[in-house]
């Protein structure tokens, strides 16, 4: 499905202020928080859910009465699958359009996110038929949206796009801008459709160049990505390009040409959020492949740049966890979910609870599998597409039925190795192992180095019967990275010391 062209011009001539975040008598930045839809009854827990989503709108509360936007230097990652977009130096953000001559094109790099956003709101008061200054305002609302954690940012960001393309119907800005927020809602058939739409307005188009990229590979479809990322690189090199280009090599099993672009690009970057997000994914790289020490070198550094860098924060936080060192690895995430109450962080708080098995911890792990829930009650609430989210998140600590019904509701949207994976590790917790051997071993077909995917596949052969295969897998799960999960890396030394 494209872009919707007309409907959205119809629409967004009928958008209010209010409804694209004009609103003149609110503090600065503040929005309303949604509420979170009632989520069906289950047999048990319901009050932890219930507290659950009132800790998330607490979260959310305090960030709007005046937490300073830490890591305005770069777009978090998509769903956890790389598809992040990295801030141009001295510039606007990649993925936002420049705003009109009436505002100032790098106020958004400037470094304070929120005083840029008030600085837009103020400005389109005034000049309400600017449609630059829309569509910059529109990116800038799916940036705090990704920064903060805050989904109920993404409907002020899609009302504002629409109002500037109801000015200017085949302004490229806001149709690059409707591709970025599509692929934040993780809707990347859509991102796709007005990524197109954009270039043809404007082929240099370093946003929609790189929304392009993210939305082939989130549709699995990675030789196209491949073909995109060269055209991207040809066309406008520069940070955002190279790490794409990098995370296509990476998803290829070719770690090494990874490394080297990932590393041109960090030589390049001239800002500190350049700087942040490329050393941050230079840590993932190193993590991923076992090599934690470096990893967290990696993360000093981009934090070095930006000390509030939420995905660096992460990324240190896992390393330390996996180098053993699990007492600061538990503070460090515990002052993260604080912050940013997000699936993964969340998770592997929970995990590294269970791992440490003190008094409460298990407990406390509940408490955390709860806030899942909340938070994907909330995202769906603003359009977010949180399925491969809940089928992780679910097949190992919430409902292993709800784990498989979105594990196949996003396979049917997109086959990528990460929705295999889901898949094959929502069909192993349900039972269907031979059902889920396919999809294992597609997961770890393009040669993408994942520790997290071989201890999937590991489990579900030796479930079949494969024991050679399974011991294989489980093997070379934990010699590619031996800390690759909190509860995982146990369970795979627990079956492979079984099998053998």
């Amino acid at each position: 499905m494209g872009p919707r062209g007309q409907d959205d011009e119809q629409d967004g001539q009928r958008v209010s202020d209010e409804q694209a975040g004009l609103r003149t008598d609110t503090t600065e930045n503040e929005s309303p928080t949604p509420s979170a839809p009632t989520p069906p009854s289950p047999p048990s827990g319901a009050d932890e859910r219930v507290a659950a989503v009132r800790r998330v709108g607490a979260v959310g509360r305090r960030w709007r009465q005046g937490t300073q936007l830490a890591a305005c230097a770069a777009l978090l990652a998509v769903a956890m699958t790389g598809g992040a977009l990295a801030l141009g130096s001295d510039r606007a953000p990649a993925s936002a359009p420049v705003a009109a001559a009436a505002t100032d094109p790098g106020v958004l790099g400037g470094g304070d996110l929120d005083a840029s956003i008030t600085a837009l709101q103020a400005h389109l008061r005034a000049q309400p038929k600017d449609s630059g200054s829309w569509a910059t305002l529109g990116l800038a609302y799916v940036e705090q949206a990704r920064t903060k954690g805050d989904p109920a940012r993404y409907p002020q960001a899609e009302q504002a796009l629409r109002r500037s393309l109801a000015l200017a119907p085949a302004g490229d800005q806001a149709l690059a801008g409707r591709a970025a927020l599509a692929a934040a809602r993780h809707d990347f058939k859509n991102a796709l459709g007005f990524a197109d739409a954009a270039l043809r307005q404007n082929p240099y188009s370093e946003r929609a160049l790189s929304s392009r990229i993210d939305a082939l590979v989130e549709l699995g479809r990675y030789a196209d990505a491949d073909e995109a990322a060269k055209t991207a690189d040809a066309r406008r090199p520069g940070v955002p390009v190279f790490t794409r280009y990098a995370y296509v090599h990476e998803l290829r099993g070719d770690v090494g040409t990874a490394r080297r672009v990932l590393e041109q690009a960090l030589s390049a970057a001239t800002s500190p959020g350049d700087t942040a997000y490329v050393a941050t994914q230079l840590g993932q790289l190193a993590w991923n492949q076992g090599d934690h020490k470096t990893a967290v070198t990696y993360y000093a550094r981009a934090l070095a740049a930006d000390d509030g860098y939420l995905p660096a924060l992460e990324g240190r936080a896992r390393a330390r966890a996996a180098g053993g060192d699990r007492a600061t690895a538990i503070k460090d995430m515990e002052a993260l979910v604080a912050r940013a109450p997000l699936p993964g962080p969340l998770v592997e708080l929970g995990e590294l609870y269970e791992a440490r098995g003190a008094a409460g911890d298990a407990a406390r792990a509940r408490r955390q599998y709860a806030l899942v829930d909340a938070w994907t009650a909330l995202a769906r609430a603003n359009g977010v597409n949180a399925d491969l989210d809940t089928a992780l998140a679910a097949a190992d600590h919430g409902d292993k039925r709800a784990a498989l019904r979105a594990a196949r509701a996003e396979w049917a949207r997109r086959h990528t190795v990460h929705t295999a994976d889901a898949l094959a590790w929502a069909l192993h917790v349900n039972g269907r192992d031979t059902e889920a051997l396919p999809y294992a071993r597609r997961a770890t077909a393009t040669g993408y180095r994942n520790a997290a995917f071989l201890y999937h596949r590991g489990m579900i052969e030796l479930a079949t019967g494969r024991r050679a295969a399974g011991r294989a897998s489980l093997a070379a799960a934990l010699k590619l990275n031996p800390g690759f999960s909190p509860l995982g890396a146990a369970r795979a030394r627990k079956a492979l010391e079984g099998a053998e």
